[in-house]
């Protein structure tokens, strides 16, 4: 098999936005009074997101915020920190103290592909935090731009060798899946490579290329207006906003590639701590208001607990190293 390079640059992160992402930690370090206690908490709990303001993460934690600062009766304000796909925000809040008053939103790709693309001192584990709950998934779809007449999965087969195809950048749930995809169903093509999935997009609906994957909901509203056609998702089972569209899994590839997020603190967290934030958590995700927030974003529920968190996405990580040696693919090139 040949190598399917990744050519974008995965960690960007200067020591200049370490020393920053450092400095503004301090807020919430000393609030550890009462933090084992029945009291808890005293303190405004910071949410920390490794992705920037707008994205779906970060709405993610705005919206769980706001549900469990109701019921915990504190202010949880969320902070953005983005850097190395969230590695740099996860590093801190796993340095931070550990009494509850510091969490992190995790995104599954940097626990479960990352790793793949950047070296062992890089990579963030799952042994560095302790899993809270997991909260939803977000899926991931291929589409094709009107003008190249391709509607399924057989029709870009069939024009393999002879179209575009956008990626989305090293170490992302889109480039792992178009790639291992393309390498299962012996699908060439001319790679352009852009920095996310937002200009991927934007080169489908003008033909510039013909074929991309990117969220579900990037691609929705372009989907529903007609300007651009669902090939395929890559989820486990259908996705329930494209109930007509096909898995990669039931057209024969095994390329089970999902986004998923989940809410940790720093290891050591006092059992009864973890037991309140979590309490608040539920009651916030079974409110009206998250789960229209879900529907109006496209968001899957996935709410499980922190054990069947850690349970789910080391098998997820296993089963893509596994796939990318099966398939000689470098994610790190």
């Amino acid at each position: 098999m040949h190598k399917t390079p990744f050519r974008q640059v995965l960690l960007g992160a200067t020591a200049a936005t370490t020393l920053l992402t450092l400095s503004a930690c301090g807020g919430n370090v000393g609030g550890a009074a009462g933090a084992s206690g029945e009291d808890f908490p005293t303190d405004p709990i910071t949410l920390t997101v490794g992705q920037a303001a707008g994205g779906s993460t970060d709405l993610i934690a705005r919206a769980l915020a706001d549900g469990a600062s109701e019921d915990l009766g504190v202010a949880v304000p969320v902070v953005n920190k983005p850097g190395a796909n969230g590695a740099l925000a996860t590093q801190e809040v796993a340095g931070a103290a550990a009494d509850g008053y510091n969490l992190v939103l995790l995104n599954a790709s940097l626990i479960t592909i990352t790793p793949l693309a950047v070296g062992e001192e890089e990579a963030v584990s799952l042994d560095d935090v302790e899993v809270l709950k997991g909260l939803s998934q977000d899926d991931y779809v291929m589409v094709a731009s009107k003008a190249s007449g391709m509607k399924t999965l057989e029709d870009v087969k069939g024009n393999s060798g002879g179209f575009s195809y956008g990626t989305t950048g090293v170490g992302t749930g889109s480039q792992l899946a178009q790639t291992i995809l393309f390498e299962q169903a012996d699908i060439t093509g001319t790679e352009v490579p852009f920095d996310s999935g937002s200009p991927a997009l934007t080169a489908v609906l003008g033909d510039q290329v013909q074929v991309a994957t990117v969220q579900l909901g990037e691609a929705k509203p372009q989907i529903d207006a007609g300007e651009v056609v669902p090939v395929v998702v890559f989820s486990e089972e259908r996705n329930e906003f494209l109930p007509e569209v096909p898995t990669a899994v039931e057209s024969g590839y095994d390329v089970p590639v999902a986004q998923y997020r989940a809410v940790a603190a720093p290891n050591g967290t006092p059992q009864e701590v973890k037991d309140r934030l979590v309490e608040a958590f539920d009651a916030a995700v079974a409110t009206d208001a998250y789960r229209e927030f879900n529907e109006q974003n496209l968001l899957t529920p996935h709410e499980i607990s922190g054990e069947e968190v850690e349970a789910e996405w080391a098998e997820l990580a296993e089963r893509y190293a596994q796939l990318v040696e099966e398939h000689d693919i470098s994610l790190s090139e």
